[in-house]
């Protein structure tokens, strides 16, 4: 059987930078020597019961992908289902937070498609541009390089807590909080700074993603449990154990190719396997490039946290503690 990448034709096609043979993060397709369009998608169900904030987070994660190809966004499509036991105020509620989303992203809104669904879903279908030459993939990282993270993790395990009925409130305003806030000055930043590689920290957690970056450059990231930020509450839900179906699911898939510190517990372990809704960019970064992406940052209220570094090795994550 053919290989899919050929089954399309994306092999016949030289105009596709990034497609269906490279495992990054958006498609992306030439059109001029400096200008590319990207392209992405994503919805999923709701993880919060505000509807606004609901649609607001789901449009910041679909366009995610675009920030972390180095991109902005241009336009975005509506992907919805709808019950009829939705009101029509709950479906206009979270429509309004994807819109104002995208428009604070520098998009708009362009239509969409919506279905009659047992469960609601909202997401977005989104097209952005890029400069062929100022792409950010997960191809680049070397040794030497300094990683850093834009948006700390536990969005995960706090949502999990929500539907336990377990979440405090302030720890339940500061995920969304975090859920909602946009790549996209990250991703400026990391492209006025020459970074290496870049992806986004989602579904697959901050060890699935890492992985990504190792594997495609083929190099290994040595992590610093203690530098990793986390929202309020992860750690005490951690201790709980209250973490997602697809913690264990990551833990499965990705557990082969990570050397953890022999001192840590198995609740941080899986911290780190939790999947992630909207999360921050993992980026690496070149030494000497630091304090310009430490300037960038700064000026723009960007928050970063430096968590570890690439050495030589393929296909390996070390988490020290």
């Amino acid at each position: 059987m053919k290989p899919l990448k050929d089954i399309f034709g994306a092999s016949e096609c030289p105009e596709m930078l990034i497609g269906m043979d490279a495992a990054d993060d958006a498609a992306v397709y030439q059109i001029s020597e400096d200008k590319a369009l990207v392209f992405t998608t994503d919805f999923f169900t709701p993880i919060v019961d505000d509807p606004r904030s609901f649609g607001a987070i789901a449009a910041a994660n679909s366009m995610s992908d675009i920030f972390a190809m180095g991109g902005e966004v241009l336009l975005a499509l509506n992907i919805a289902g709808f019950p009829d036991i939705l009101s029509e105020s709950e479906m206009s509620d979270i429509l309004k937070g994807g819109a104002e989303t995208v428009r604070l992203a520098g998009g708009i809104i362009a239509g969409g498609h919506t279905i009659n669904s047992k469960e609601p879903f909202y997401g977005l279908a989104v097209c952005g541009t890029v400069h062929p030459g100022k792409m950010l993939v997960k191809t680049g990282a070397v040794p030497g390089d300094t990683i850093v993270l834009t948006k700390p993790l536990g969005s995960g395990i706090v949502a999990t807590a929500l539907k336990g009925g377990v979440c405090q409130k302030d720890d339940l305003d500061a995920a969304v909080s975090s859920m909602m806030n946009l790549n996209r000055n990250a991703a400026l930043a990391a492209s006025e700074s020459n970074a290496h590689a870049a992806t986004d920290v989602t579904g697959f957690s901050l060890i699935g993603h890492a992985l990504e970056l190792a594997s495609c450059s083929k190099v290994t990231l040595v992590l610093d449990y203690n530098k990793i930020p986390f929202l309020p509450g992860a750690k005490d839900y951690a201790a709980q154990w209250l973490f997602p179906a697809g913690a264990t699911r990551n833990e499965k898939a990705f557990s082969k190719h990570v050397v953890f510190s022999e001192n840590m517990s198995k609740e941080n372990e899986m911290l780190l396997f939790t999947p992630e809704t909207s999360g921050g960019l993992l980026i690496a970064i070149p030494d000497q490039c630091m304090e310009a992406f430490k300037t960038y940052c700064n000026r723009f209220n960007q928050m970063y946290s430096v968590i570890g570094h690439v050495e030589q090795g393929v296909s390996k994550i070390v988490i020290r503690f």
